[in-house]
């Protein structure tokens, strides 16, 4: 079978095109009516009252964080497993990093972990469970946590676009949400791009300002903002986008089953583990092998394209370690990040690419268990 298994795809079709198009002839291009209805879409979505478009998830999350009060030296607790835009932020506004070790079966925040680091904490302000590949973190017993000391809680849901939680959407479960665009992921605007949701009205307004260098409605700077804007272009491509997702969503947990069927029993092969309380929309199709270089390579020379989400621990990277006093240790998380490979996946991978995978893998672990 010839040619490459693509790890992503990105969809574009006439619609698209044709949408942007009509935004580049009206030459409003910032803060118009588009990015307006791309919010008010996003919103109803994701079942809460506001959205704030902005220029990307790690400025979603730094503007959350600014609008639930975080300051320098407070507090704010992160998994140890988690794309760095999850913690750097936090390190931008002077505040503390807590990292907080992961649940070995499901990736996500470990909600003993965090209880017994909260419980020590002298500046408890912020949690920042992660939704990690697609799947909600454990939101009953983090909710709780921040209810007992009193935090904020700020999703990251930006692999998570549509995933559920007991009946609700991700984005909707704590006190903000925050939403990459970032091309890879279940859904785009053709660029970098993210999205703030809330039902808090003065959170919300808040980010606006930031958003906008910190103007209020009358034009004066109130406080210090920077330009965070997400434009009317991206805006325009994330409405048709958006159009598709549940469909898309549905589509790579097809995948994710095919995958799930072939890979459950093989030697050697831990597929994802999927809680009980959620849906799972599989940005990422993660397994674990602890020959995962050997595996790699071997589906590499047989044209099929994977990843490692992630291969460094955010608590290791060196712009974290020279900030704090002492390094964490964190077992599950450094563990998963020696033997995590992530398949192809995106809602149009076919049958026949998902089975040449599979016998890739097959054929690098031997006969099946």
């Amino acid at each position: 079978m010839d040619g490459t298994v693509r790890f992503t795809d990105v969809y574009v079709d006439d619609d698209i095109v044709d949408r942007a198009a009509s935004v580049l002839r009206s030459t409003r291009y910032v803060k118009g009516p588009v990015l307006e209805e791309f919010e008010a879409k996003f919103a109803e979505f994701c079942g809460v009252d506001h959205a704030v478009g902005v220029s990307s998830g790690t400025a979603a999350l730094l503007l959350a964080f600014r609008s639930a009060g975080v300051e320098a030296g407070d507090d704010v607790f992160v998994p140890g497993h988690t794309f760095f835009a999850t913690a750097s932020p936090v390190l931008s506004l002077d505040a503390n990093p807590v990292f907080v070790d992961v649940d070995p079966e499901t990736y996500t925040m470990d909600p003993e972990d965090l209880a017994a680091k909260a419980a020590t904490a002298e500046n408890p302000t912020a949690i920042a469970p992660v939704h990690l590949y697609g799947q909600p973190a454990p939101m009953d017993e983090i909710n709780d946590i921040a209810d007992r000391y009193g935090m904020a809680v700020v999703e990251d849901a930006c692999q998570a676009h549509g995933a559920t939680y007991r009946g609700e959407r991700t984005g909707s479960l704590g006190d903000v949400g925050c939403f990459s665009f970032y091309p890879s992921k279940n859904m785009t605007v053709g660029g970098d791009g993210g999205m703030l949701v809330t039902d808090d009205a003065e959170l919300a307004e808040t980010a606006r300002r930031i958003r906008n260098h910190g103007r209020d409605e009358s034009g004066t700077h109130v406080e210090l903002g920077l330009n965070y804007r997400l434009d009317e272009m991206k805006a325009a491509v994330g409405i048709e986008q958006l159009s598709h997702l549940d469909d898309w969503n549905a589509a790579r947990a097809a995948a994710a089953a095919k995958y799930d069927e072939r890979l459950g029993e093989m030697q050697g092969i831990e597929t994802p583990t999927v809680a009980d309380d959620g849906s799972h929309v599989y940005h990422l199709y993660v397994v674990r092998s602890e020959n995962r270089e050997a595996l790699r390579e071997h589906l590499s020379a047989r044209d099929i394209q994977t990843g490692i989400h992630y291969e460094t621990p955010a608590h290791l990277h060196s712009a974290v370690v020279e900030q704090m006093d002492e390094t964490p240790t964190l077992p599950q998380t450094e563990i998963l990040c020696e033997e995590i490979l992530s398949l192809p996946m995106h809602p149009r991978i076919t049958d026949e690419e998902i089975e040449r995978v599979c016998d890739a893998i097959e054929s690098f672990v031997g006969v099946p268990a």
